[in-house]
């Protein structure tokens, strides 16, 4: 990015029979949006056109061959395929997974040659977007692939940040997959991150356990005794400030979450279910650890909804602004890391 430009951020459009087009349109109607970044969209002027004439938004737009062209307080839409698809709303169909998948390639690979500076990805239905050629289960794990770096879902709000030490995998494979390893990578990554990426100078860490009540001593499972607590001392030993493991189910309850800067749960639900309770339509899905600077909504498609104009933008809104300002605290920790000198003179109050 350019000296006193605005932050190119990239959107992917997700499923055009969802709501992924209609909340991140909603979001660039307001035209005080645009002061904060210039967005992109990969999609097509068509079908971005049939978008907003059926949700009746009043929206116009900057067609462009590339990323590059992109016009500062303007909507971008770089022109991904020239065909018009069919629109489906409310239906799970194989275009709408293959539109979805081609406007998130056209994006990640602009993300790559820095032609945009983040990425936000509207939802996707994780179902219709398999194929020969896409064999992931959702968007983190293909960016994990495409980019540099581990990742590390990362649920977020400014009050709430939870990260998933597993996260796509099924219940009865989570207790095998969790290793001394894996705890150690994703507690690196998060800790990395919430100093990076939040401006969080020493971050407080809590680990969730993964048997009911951490194992009760061995009670009720020995892999909290055996693979968590020893890890976390190890870590903590080593400066890391980790604490727990921490029985899941009265942690937020009793808000003992509000003492910590994150909170690594064991696995997708265990995490997920209070983070959305507690901030439903203001969090945000973070991709941790990579070298490139990527958010989403904290909801899916919606299909019961699409197309009917009734869909709430504010998620989407909120990973406009989360991705704007950890893609700014990164670049400002980078670069002082890059000047010992400014750093120094940072410490000693110069």
């Amino acid at each position: 990015m350019k000296e006193n430009q605005k932050i190119k951020l990239g959107i992917s459009i997700g499923d055009i029979n969802g709501i992924g087009c209609e909340v991140a349109l909603k979001t660039f109607e307001d035209p005080r949006m645009l002061d904060f970044c210039t967005p992109v969209f990969f999609a097509s002027n068509k079908t971005i056109s049939q978008q907003i004439k059926d949700l009746g938004l009043n929206i116009k737009f900057n067609g462009v061959r590339d990323a590059d062209q992109a016009l500062e307080g303007k909507i971008n839409i770089v022109n991904v395929w020239k065909e018009m698809p069919n629109i489906a709303y409310g239906e799970a169909t194989k275009q709408g997974g293959d539109y979805a998948i081609r406007s998130l390639r056209a994006a990640v690979a602009a993300l790559k040659e820095d032609k945009i500076d983040v990425l936000v990805t509207a939802p996707i239905n994780k179902n219709n977007i398999q194929s020969e050629d896409f064999n992931f289960p959702g968007h983190t794990d293909f960016l994990a692939q495409e980019l540099k770096g581990e990742s590390l879902m990362f649920m977020v709000t400014y009050e709430l940040r939870v990260g998933l030490l597993t996260d796509h995998i099924a219940v009865k494979d989570v207790a095998k997959t969790i290793t001394p390893k894996l705890i150690r990578n994703k507690i690196a990554i998060m800790e990395k991150s919430l100093k990076m990426d939040f401006g969080i100078r020493r971050p407080k860490i809590a680990m969730l356990g993964i048997n009911p009540h951490s194992g009760d001593n061995g009670t009720i499972g020995e892999e909290d005794d055996k693979v968590l607590k020893p890890t976390i001392q190890e870590l903590f030993n080593k400066g890391t400030l980790v604490y727990g493991p921490y029985s899941a189910d009265s942690f937020f309850g009793s808000d003992n979450h509000k003492g910590f800067d994150a909170v690594l749960a064991a696995y997708h639900d265990q995490g997920l279910i209070p983070f959305k309770t507690l901030s439903f339509g203001k969090g945000v899905n973070y991709t941790a650890g990579l070298d490139k600077v990527r958010t989403s909504p904290d909801h899916g498609t919606a299909y019961e909804i699409a197309g009917k104009g009734m869909a709430d933008e504010s998620s989407f809104k909120e990973a406009v602004f989360t991705g704007i300002q950890v893609f700014k605290n990164r670049t400002e920790y980078l670069d002082l890391h890059k000047n010992p000198l400014q750093k120094q003179k940072m410490k000693r109050g110069d």
